[in-house]
């Protein structure tokens, strides 16, 4: 049985924030301007959005913007086939337990399509924790389980870097190179990091009054055996880390050999999707992105070309494909029978996944 994305939708709290408004919305930590232009130069990120005010206090938290997506996606969503699945995948939520899927099913039961029981799953992780939300409703789908699953991807990084809640180690004076101290592996993320929520509906059958997205497979990998631990979030300090040196060792190593697996397996390749949309954390990584897809094109000066929004939206960690797609989605020009590929690398511990999509369209 196959199944269908019908319905996207996301949710970027408050207006576009530039670069030289960030610490209006998370405040100013002693030393940081000296990384701060630095950071933004390579990654590209021009706005982004946060869930706080000026006075660093949150408009919303997860589940509140979590809702907000969710009501984008169930808004007029037929109500024929009941909702039987809620799956959500996050980084950062105030609550360590119950899930997120748990308190959203409460945030959102005064919604008609979602005020009875159902089965929910919630994931944790890093980027590609929502994603592995979405393959476990797909799965679940395509295995008949269900007909109808809501998948949510949500993160607010802006809670725990804003000035108040962060607390980076400072170890500067330890190190002759300033990235490999502690300090600027926390400091650096609040360049980083931003704010939003995306939705999606899985069903067993395609929308009958416009554009719905057959799964044709997907493909999962951790190399977490033989990579080292990279990017954390500490459970008793809140405290949101990553190792730059770490991930450049083994993001592009891991994620070559990935892609090479995951297309391998499915019998398929970069030359018959007309697009990719790819998780970037930053467009230091383009060119690196771009040569990766060319090795794995059969006619590298015609490879499959990709596009993100992160100059736009930044980036939303676990959120970022949901809200990626959604805004591709809504910018149009897709035909019937585009194929489209989702590629989520994250650098927690080096997981992958990758999830390609077929445009449909009555």
């Amino acid at each position: 049985m196959t199944c269908y994305i019908t319905r996207t939708s996301s949710f970027l709290p408050g207006e576009p924030v530039d670069n030289e408004s960030i610490e209006n919305y998370l405040g100013v930590l002693p030393g940081e301007a000296e990384i701060k232009s630095t950071v933004l130069g390579m990654n590209g990120i021009l706005t982004r959005h946060y869930a706080q005010d000026q006075n660093l206090n949150p408009t919303h938290d997860v589940y509140d913007m979590a809702r907000q997506a969710v009501l984008g996606c169930l808004d007029s969503a037929d109500l024929s086939v009941p909702l039987t699945m809620l799956t959500s995948g996050t980084t950062y939520s105030p609550l360590l337990a119950p899930g997120t899927a748990s308190i959203l099913h409460s945030r959102i039961s005064d919604i008609p399509a979602a005020s009875h029981p159902m089965e929910i799953s919630s994931h944790g992780g890093v980027c590609s924790s929502a994603t592995a939300a979405l393959v476990n409703a797909i799965r679940a789908v395509s295995l008949g389980d269900h007909r109808k699953a809501l998948c949510v991807g949500v993160d607010h990084p802006s809670e725990i870097l804003k000035v108040g809640e962060i607390d980076p180690i400072d170890d500067r004076h330890e190190h002759d190179q300033l990235r490999h101290s502690q300090w600027f592996m926390t400091v650096f993320l609040r360049f980083m990091l931003s704010d939003g929520a995306g939705a999606m509906l899985v069903q067993d059958q395609p929308s009958q009054d416009g554009l719905s997205l057959r799964v044709n497979w997907t493909h999962s990998m951790s190399f977490a055996n033989q990579s080292e631990l990279c990017m954390k979030l500490d459970a008793k300090t809140a405290r949101l880390s990553q190792n730059s040196v770490i991930l450049s060792r083994y993001l592009f190593s891991c994620g070559e050999v990935f892609l090479q697996k995951a297309l391998e397996a499915n019998n398929d390749s970069f030359d018959d999707h007309q697009i990719v949309l790819p998780h970037l954390s930053s467009y230091f990584f383009r060119k690196k992105v771009e040569r990766s897809i060319k090795k794995l094109s059969k006619d590298p000066d015609n490879s499959l070309p990709y596009w993100t929004n992160l100059s736009t939206a930044g980036n939303t960690g676990a959120a970022s494909i949901y809200i990626m797609l959604d805004h591709f989605v809504r910018r149009g020009g897709i035909e019937n029978g585009d194929r489209i590929l989702l590629f989520v690398p994250e650098s927690g511990q080096f997981n992958f996944v990758m999830i390609s999509l077929t445009a449909v369209i009555p």
